[in-house]
């Protein structure tokens, strides 16, 4: 087997405007499923992508013999149940992330998983596998800025629609899980390290009952990591990191276009560098490393345990909001 032969649960947005197009176009993915609660659905979706098959049930896909691994975009409180589902039919999972709205249900995933040791489970961080976030790592680790000692994110949009699930609190809406979560983990993939304990500050919908802005710090042995995010606000992405003899920018740090070059910002005393990097689209580098995981039976990019890591963090700092305390994740 050259490809992964994948499947998709549901006609989410993300996918179909992203995910299963850059996939489609990865080396060692084949797109050969999509599901959806109406068949109607999924017909349309199958042949607008040209997808060659098309299930009204998600049970229907799984069931499908022919299909190895399948690719979960659901809402957030769907995660959990139907990538259990997908291993117990035997399939791989490349899950949205988060994971799931809280700790205890993806601990629930991760258990489950260390039963089908032969399954690849992972939660999909595109981000980490993007050319600019290496490249920002790799001079951090090189020195390039001395000695890392704080992180700057922030990350926001304006979405004040009722109907949209990010603005639903009981399916794992907010702020904190859908974009958040970037920021929290950009800290963790920068320093190489767990936070000690963390402050966090947390305003929430009056009618949503969403978290609409949070500002957090995140105490690392090294150093500092301050993040806001947001849903009622402008949109606006940057990344800072700071060391004591220079500074990296990352322009754009999460949704970089597949179609141009991103651009990463090094300053090392006076001198100011722009580094270019070459157009890439990061769901399809995501969908290929997975895809040669599976075909190689090796580790995947980034282990279950990243995901609880992160989730710890997210809770740790929800708890710190409430009494207003630092928190140890």
């Amino acid at each position: 087997m050259d490809k992964v032969r994948w499947g998709i649960l549901s006609t989410a947005n993300i996918g179909l405007a992203k995910v299963i197009p850059a996939m489609q176009r990865g080396e060692y993915c084949e797109v050969v499923a999509i599901a959806s609660r109406s068949l109607g659905s999924a017909r349309e979706a199958a042949r607008r992508l040209g997808i060659p098959r098309a299930y009204g049930s998600y049970e229907e896909l799984l069931a499908d013999p022919e299909i190895d691994a399948i690719y979960n975009p659901l809402p957030n409180h769907l995660h959990v149940p139907w990538s259990l589902k997908a291993l117990e039919a035997g399939k791989h999972v490349l899950c949205e992330k988060p994971l799931a709205p809280t700790l205890a249900e993806e601990q629930q995933l991760f258990d489950a998983a260390q039963k089908y040791p032969h399954l690849k489970v992972m939660e999909a961080f595109m981000y980490r596998h993007h050319p600019q976030w290496q490249r920002a790592r790799q001079m951090v680790r090189d020195g390039k800025i001395g000695e890392l000692r704080t992180i700057q994110s922030f990350f926001s949009y304006y979405l004040d629609d009722p109907a949209n699930i990010r603005n639903i609190a009981e399916i794992g809406g907010g702020g904190m899980l859908d974009i958040g979560c970037y920021m929290v983990s950009v800290a963790r993939f920068i320093f190489g390290a767990e936070p000690r304990r963390v402050h966090g500050l947390v305003e929430y919908d009056p009618v949503f009952k969403t978290d609409r802005l949070a500002s957090a710090m995140l105490d690392f042995a090294g150093g500092t990591s301050t993040f806001t995010c947001a849903t009622q606000l402008a949109p606006y992405q940057r990344v800072h990191i700071f060391g004591t003899q220079g500074r990296i920018e990352v322009e754009i740090p999460v949704n970089a276009p597949a179609n141009q070059s991103t651009r990463i910002f090094y300053q090392h005393g006076d001198e100011l560098e722009e580094i270019r990097l070459a157009p890439c689209d990061q769901y399809t580098i995501q969908g290929d490393l997975f895809s040669q995981a599976i075909l190689n039976n090796s580790e995947v990019p980034t282990p279950l345990s990243d995901a609880l890591a992160n989730m710890r963090v997210i809770e740790a700092i929800f708890r710190s909001a409430r009494n207003g305390t630092w928190v140890q994740p």
